[in-house]
């Protein structure tokens, strides 16, 4: 990749000058730098999602926070996310995707260092919500600047890449918050799991300035700030009762609220239509490419499956097979490393297999999902941790497979002006899909269980949500057929 393409100075261009290189050795070593620093941002952010959820019951007992507080330590954090990502993946279009990451950076970073000191619930929960708009604005410009940055079989590593960090950050989260919580760092308890943000803020910062390229929009128009508004109120209104409906037994002002949020949403597109010669916030013109409507309906589902998936599952373990959470956390590294294994298996491909690689991950995960179905329903309470190693290992594999290929095929066709738009629309999907999985447990999984402890009833609810979920990835499979057969290099 030429010299060009990593200077400090921004490249108010739409497409930086790159050009496609056979492997990494022939790549500049900037370039690779650049990726890291992408992927750490990536990785502090996704991180940060889940692991607070170890550590509450030591952040309760420290700073007296009640319920209604607790809960809203993980609710405080997503909704910001859910709200900003369209948002905040428009203003690295127009603004720099690099200059956006950096804000977010500084933002984030402060934001842990308020939550490390906080002494008392409301000020963590203001910092967790500080830390949420800071992630807003710098999820978009990581797969944005990927997009515009990297070309062929360097573009499809580099995405691969990004799909192992995807992985790995869905269990890396509770463990690191167990582990820096009983460590007891310096007296601290649970502060370690915010602070340690702050030295990897700064070298994102220092780093991201020197090695990311920077890119925009080569007529940098105005926000539009109506659409904004918009598109915020709508995401509100119908993440916010899908996330609280069920603990609160779904009562009438979460259906009104939902239906609000409906109506909200098609004066969204309304208002969309109108702008669309005239900078407009989201480009419609996105959809009518087969490939990135099919690529985010896979990934809403992908969403929706692990919003259904590893809360039932961390139950299941626990609750429906007497684990201590030790061993249920093992599970989790079990799963972690099928998906680390399929993710390094997609980025060593270099995208040769195209839509073909997602697909067969989808169908590998779905199998296994059956397979771990019926040998949960025949073991019942004596399945172990070494008998289900297999599926659980296999079902990862599949996991794995998809996240990154599925990310760079649907963002491949994209036009570079509108790469962070598209980036923040992408990353939404995932985030709605989680809200609706989180509500979907409420019909799949505690409708069942009814909120008694009997082991039974929680054994029997998961092999339900198996089911269900093994039906998600057959209908992600089929979505992937919207996707490119072949890659440009590929055909090349």
């Amino acid at each position: 990749m030429p010299s060009p393409a990593l200077d400090n100075e921004p490249q108010h261009t739409t497409r930086p000058p790159s050009h496609p290189a056979p492997g990494p050795s022939k790549t500049a070593l900037g370039a690779w730098i650049a990726l890291l620093v992408l992927l750490g941002a990536e990785l502090m952010d996704l991180l940060d999602q889940s692991v607070v959820l170890t550590a509450l019951p030591a952040i309760q007992e420290s700073t007296g926070a009640g319920p209604a507080a607790v809960q809203w330590l993980t609710t405080g954090y997503s909704l910001p996310v859910a709200v900003g990502l369209v948002t905040g993946g428009r203003l690295g279009d127009l603004h720099g995707r690099r200059r956006m990451l950096l804000v977010g950076t500084v933002v984030f970073t402060a934001a842990s260092l308020l939550c490390g000191l906080a002494t008392g619930p409301g000020l963590l929960v203001g910092a967790r919500m500080l830390q949420g708009v800071a992630v807003a604005l710098m999820i978009p410009q990581v797969l944005a600047t990927l997009h515009v940055t990297f070309e062929g079989q360097d573009r499809s590593r580099a995405f691969g890449l990004y799909g192992a960090v995807l992985s790995l950050s869905s269990v890396l989260g509770p463990m690191m918050g167990g582990l820096l919580t009983e460590a007891d760092l310096f007296g601290l308890s649970w502060r370690p799991i915010f602070l340690v943000n702050v030295p990897v803020g700064l070298a994102v910062l220092f780093l991201g300035r020197r090695f990311v390229p920077e890119s925009t929009v080569r007529k940098a128009d105005r926000l539009d700030l109506t659409g904004m508004l918009l598109s915020a109120l709508a995401v509100v209104l119908i993440v916010f009762p899908l996330g609280e409906g069920h603990l609160h037994h779904w009562p009438l002002w979460c259906f009104a609220m939902l239906a609000a949020g409906l109506l909200a949403l098609g004066v969204f597109l309304r208002h969309q239509q109108r702008k669309q010669n005239n900078a407009p916030l989201v480009p419609l013109s996105l959809f009518r490419g087969r490939q990135f409507s099919g690529g985010t309906a896979a990934q809403l589902m992908h969403g929706l499956l692990c919003g259904l998936f590893f809360m039932t599952w961390t139950l299941y373990l626990q609750r429906g097979l007497g684990m201590s959470p030790f061993h249920a956390a093992l599970a989790f590294v079990l799963l972690s490393l099928g998906e680390l294994a399929g993710a390094t298996l997609a980025a060593k491909s270099g995208g040769r297999f195209a839509r073909r690689l997602p697909q067969a991950g989808a169908l590998v995960a779905a199998a296994s999902m059956a397979a771990y179905g019926l040998q949960a329903a025949v073991g019942q309470a004596g399945l172990t941790l070494p008998a289900m190693t297999a599926p659980v290992v296999l079902i990862g594999f599949g996991l794995g497979m998809v996240g990154g290929p599925l990310a760079d095929l649907s963002l491949a066709r994209v036009p570079h002006e509108n790469a962070g738009a598209a980036s923040g629309l992408f990353n939404t999907a995932i985030h709605l899909g989680i809200a609706l999985g989180t509500a979907l447990t409420a019909l799949v999984f505690f409708a069942t269980t009814g909120g008694s402890p009997d082991a039974g009833l929680h054994r029997d609810a998961f092999i339900t949500v198996l089911w269900w979920a093994g039906s998600l990835l057959t209908l992600m499979w089929a979505l992937m057929f919207f996707l490119p057969k072949h890659t440009k290099h590929q055909a090349g």
